[in-house]
């Protein structure tokens, strides 16, 4: 559940906090469907904050395509421990077909298909104990699909779930120029590691909003409310261990700006509208790396802050694509970029493995 309080921030907003979750057998009751407990949900149940969604009598996932009526969703998805959650339709499925190879699931002949294969919203694919789900381009499309998959992780009495966003991002990383500069700028510099070049991958410690304030604010009943977007600071290290292990590209930790525009929101000069120079622009990234962010992309604060609510552990990562202090636009070879976008996958890849090896069944927990 959440409590609702003034904030210290503005006093004009409301402050949403997670409190204690109704015990397991509380929410038990949920869903129509009578499906006995598993014996490996054995810890943190998924809790939505809403009371109203355990007096229900159907639940109708409807961006899914899914509805507690019609499908068994315990029987479908009970034994998930990981969700994975990425833009693009082709990515998430791919990073499927990835994952059943790495985890010895794969087999000639083998076939993914999208369960949400009755909308075009979003995709849904499965392989063992890990769900991958597109939640496409921004925080609105992204919140949607948030909603209803910790509803479907709820009715299907999951528990112990990880959700990561596997993902883009344009990075923030000084050459010389900037460097000198920002000895000069009254912004200290936070002990986050060095700067990053395209292709590395940020792991986010914290995701924060344009004013590099780390909370999501939201419209709710014509009011402003104000969520916080902390990240699960372990599991960021796990991740940053696994970037380790593998040795294959550079890997950072850094703070991630999430904003609601891919042009003028990110201080772009290549979009129909620019109200600022080319100044304004490095001035305010070189302010924002001076403030800890080594990325920028359009989905983590509504990731953090919801997946935080509802007690579930949450973590970002994110290659770089390009250096936005150098440039506004995407323009590497399309299989330099393809190469780039592997690269979470594959530390994504070796932490659930990692996970699973510790729980002594590389294929359940």
């Amino acid at each position: 559940m959440t409590q609702a309080r003034r904030s210290n921030l503005d006093p004009k907003l409301t402050l949403r906090v997670p409190v204690s979750a109704p015990a397991p057998a509380e929410r038990m009751a949920s869903s129509g469907l009578q499906t006995k407990k598993r014996d490996n949900h054995n810890g943190h149940f998924v809790q939505p904050t809403n009371p109203n969604v355990a007096t229900m009598q159907e639940d109708v996932l409807y961006h899914f395509h899914l509805s507690t009526s019609t499908h068994d969703l315990p029987a479908m998805f009970g034994d998930v421990k990981f969700v994975c959650v990425g833009g693009s339709p082709t990515r998430m499925e791919a990073f499927t077909k990835y994952m059943a190879k790495e985890l010895g699931l794969d087999h000639p002949g083998a076939e993914y298909p999208n369960i949400c294969v009755g909308t075009d919203r979003y995709v849904m694919f499965k392989v063992g104990p890990v769900l991958s789900v597109s939640h496409g381009i921004g925080i609105p499309s992204t919140s949607v699909m948030l909603h209803e998959l910790i509803k479907l992780l709820y009715h299907a009495r999951c528990s112990d779930v990880t959700v990561i966003r596997i993902g883009t991002s344009g990075g923030i990383a000084p050459g010389r120029r900037h460097e000198e500069k920002l000895s000069l700028f009254p912004v200290r510099l936070g002990p986050l590691g060095p700067s990053l070049e395209p292709g590395s991958v940020v792991v986010t410690r914290q995701a924060v909003d344009a004013s590099f304030k780390p909370v999501f604010e939201q419209m709710v009943l014509g009011k402003r409310v104000v969520h916080r977007t902390h990240l699960d600071e372990r599991l960021a290290q796990e991740l940053m261990q696994c970037g380790a292990d593998l040795r294959e590209f550079p890997t950072v930790l850094g703070n991630t700006m999430c904003t609601s525009d891919f042009y003028e929101g990110q201080g772009r000069l290549d979009g129909a509208l620019c109200s600022y120079s080319e100044k304004d622009k490095q001035e305010y990234l070189e302010a924002a790396h001076a403030a800890g962010i080594r990325n920028i992309e359009m989905e983590s604060s509504v990731l953090a802050a919801m997946c935080g609510a509802c007690g579930l552990q949450v973590a970002v990562v994110c290659v770089t694509l390009l250096n936005r202090l150098e440039g506004d636009q995407v323009n590497s070879p399309h299989e330099v970029l393809v190469e780039y976008q592997e690269r979470p996958q594959r530390l994504v890849g070796h932490f659930i493995k990692k996970r699973l090896a510790a729980a002594g069944n590389p294929r359940d927990l």
